[in-house]
């Protein structure tokens, strides 16, 4: 497949295109008393640029368990937007994403990994859960098994680059449960599973839903005791408070630049379109 080559032009028109959909969430989470933080390269970005880091091709957020499970309730009671759409893969909808994402409709931008998925293909932000890490060692042990189950079974991918063992048992756990509502049971309840630990009973945090890079490794919870408050392309967005703590443990000495090699968008796509909105559907070029 043909990629899209993201110019330096090319992504500054993106990130500035993504920063409605930011404002936006925002804005709604303020009405609802819903807490989110910048996360990941925004906050490096924040913090470091004052915006996005010049190579940054997307805006990652994260809430609380309570307020990840109020947002897609309190989005479907009361959002009727035809320009911005939140998605979650449930019984309706299949996104091949294991978090929850808003869709800006206004412009077309097709991901290499969803050509083929009966969603509406617009510009995205990402938006994680964070979820209690229980202090436990053997109940830890299980939060990551059950993170596994629950990583199968919503994406239904058999996962690349992560051994030929994890490989072959994925894709025999996925040929015992072939049925879609049989494997929409399993990774419900995985779900569950991994969700039920109580922020105030446990010491730790985790970001399970972020990839497994990110999900073995666990915060001191008093990171995301309250909200600071980072300048972000001009706008007033919120963080942990203890971001500086947060990042040093991820990244290091986050203030000094990466490799030129890796200064590079992560992200493959394979159409954009700024002046054309969002179509619902399989991707084929030659029909645009």
């Amino acid at each position: 497949m043909e990629l899209v080559e993201m110019t330096p032009e090319l992504l500054r028109e993106l990130q500035l295109k993504q920063m409605d959909m930011l404002i936006y969430f925002r804005d709604f989470c303020q009405r609802n008393g819903l807490t989110f933080y910048l996360i990941g390269g925004c906050l490096i970005g924040a913090v470091r640029n004052g915006g996005f880091v010049p190579w940054d091709d997307d805006i990652d957020v994260m809430l609380p368990r309570n307020d990840y499970e109020r947002l897609t309730k309190l989005w479907k009671e009361q959002e009727n937007n035809e320009r911005f759409e939140l998605l979650r893969t449930d019984e309706n909808v299949f996104t091949g994403n294991i978090f929850t994402t808003l869709t800006d409709k206004k412009y077309t931008l097709v991901k290499a990994n969803q050509t083929e998925y009966d969603i509406p293909h617009g510009l995205v932000l990402d938006i994680f859960p964070l979820d209690a890490a229980p202090n436990n060692g053997f109940k830890r042990k299980l939060q990551l098994m059950w993170t596994v189950i629950f990583s199968l079974f919503l994406a239904q991918i058999v996962p690349e680059n992560h051994g030929g063992i994890i490989a072959f048992g994925s894709s025999v756990l996925l040929g015992m449960f072939r049925n879609p509502k049989t494997r929409r049971k399993i990774w419900q309840y995985a779900e569950k599973q991994i969700s039920k630990y109580k922020f105030d009973d446990n010491d730790y945090v985790t970001e399970l839903c972020s990839g497994p890079k990110w999900m073995i490794p666990k915060y001191p919870k008093d990171i995301y005791n309250g909200v600071a408050y980072v300048t972000f392309e001009g706008e007033k967005m919120p963080c942990m408070s203890g971001y500086d703590k947060y990042l040093t443990m991820i990244f290091g000495d986050y203030m000094k630049l990466p490799p030129k090699e890796e200064q590079v968008p992560h992200h493959e796509i394979a159409y954009i379109d700024f002046d054309t909105p969002a179509f619902t559907g399989k991707f084929d070029k030659d029909k645009l």
